[in-house]
């Protein structure tokens, strides 16, 4: 691929994956980043640096306008938040700003990429024989899957903006942090659980999100939004059971009644006064849904995207990454 791309939230997690995924495709990455984000592990890579005040439509369009890019990927945004009102101004409103200066700015975008969650439509209940799909009626859970659903809307109504919005289940793999609590807990000989319901679930290897990233921007589609995971669904059980078999690890596994786990997130939420522990009551409504499966028949179709990774086979990968740099 040719041109300059402008990834946000590139510190991240996420972000990371898509500037080794830029990188490698040929493009001229510039990664946006906040004064305090740590950017060391980003420094292998032949990028350029940049800053963007969100709160400002004409600041950002200036910015857009003096480098001229040809592709945005906008995964900047708040996973943790204290309440709806912060989440919505990071993830809907800043996501409108960067969306509205792109569409007005004289630039020769090719692809706007939205990276928002499958939580925007929210899980479906057990019974559902029939998985997620991009028609599926919203119903997220969350504030969290509120403000990614607020934010896919009103980007929806910018006039001249060539949009893609991908809708990622659970991403997992090196540098995640969040998953990577309960990898950590099993190496630990414990195997914890919220309640004893049925669950299906999914999920997507983060290289793999990162690859339907790259072939959004190549793509002449516009105005479309899609799922994405591995396309398989899985037990509750299966991710633990996978990692202990890839740790060649024992691990107790044990319920923890509903109300406790609530009653813990709420002191949890106390105590930290104004950040958000990992352990909250958001996190738990997500945690407890019944069904995130969902379907990849579209992306598949579209985009021509075939996942690479299975649950076993990234986690094999995720988990040797831990090890070496020693997180577990």
């Amino acid at each position: 691929m040719n041109g300059r791309v402008l990834i946000t939230g590139a510190s991240g997690f996420v972000g990371y994956h898509l500037v080794e995924a830029a990188v490698n495709a040929g493009l001229e990455v510039f990664a946006a980043v906040r004064p305090t984000s740590e950017v060391d592990h980003l420094k292998l890579f032949p990028i350029q640096y940049t800053q963007l005040d969100f709160t400002s439509v004409s600041a950002l369009q200036k910015e857009l306008e003096e480098k001229q890019y040809t592709y945005l990927i906008h995964a900047a945004g708040t996973t943790k938040a204290k309440d709806a009102q912060e989440y919505n101004r990071v993830n809907a409103d800043y996501t409108r700003n960067l969306g509205i200066a792109a569409a007005q700015a004289s630039i020769p975008l090719k692809k706007f990429v939205f990276i928002s969650s499958l939580a925007a439509l929210g899980p479906i209940s057990y019974q559902e024989d029939s998985p997620i799909t991009e028609e599926t009626s919203a119903r997220p859970v969350t504030n969290y899957g509120r403000s990614k659903l607020q934010a896919e809307k009103q980007l929806a109504e910018i006039e001249n903006l060539p949009l893609l919005v991908l809708r990622p289940t659970a991403v997992y793999g090196p540098r995640e942090k969040d998953i990577f609590l309960l990898f950590s807990t099993i190496s630990k000989g414990l195997d914890p659980y919220i309640g004893k319901l049925n669950q299906r679930l999914s999920f997507v290897y983060v290289k793999d999100l990162a690859k339907a990233v790259l072939q959004a921007l190549a793509s002449d589609k516009t105005g479309t939004c899609y799922n994405v995971s591995d396309g398989r669904s899985y037990d509750r059980y299966d991710l633990a059971d996978l990692t202990k078999q890839a740790l060649q690890k024992r691990a107790l596994r044990f319920h923890l009644p509903l109300g406790l786990v609530k009653a813990l997130a709420t002191v949890s939420e106390l105590v930290a006064g104004t950040k958000t522990p990992a352990l909250n009551r958001e996190k738990i409504s997500e945690l407890i849904a019944e069904n995130w499966n969902c379907s990849i028949a579209r992306i598949q179709q579209d985009l021509h995207y075939t996942p690479e990774y299975d649950l076993e086979k990234g986690l094999s990968h995720t988990l040797q990454w831990y090890k070496a740099n020693k997180w577990l």
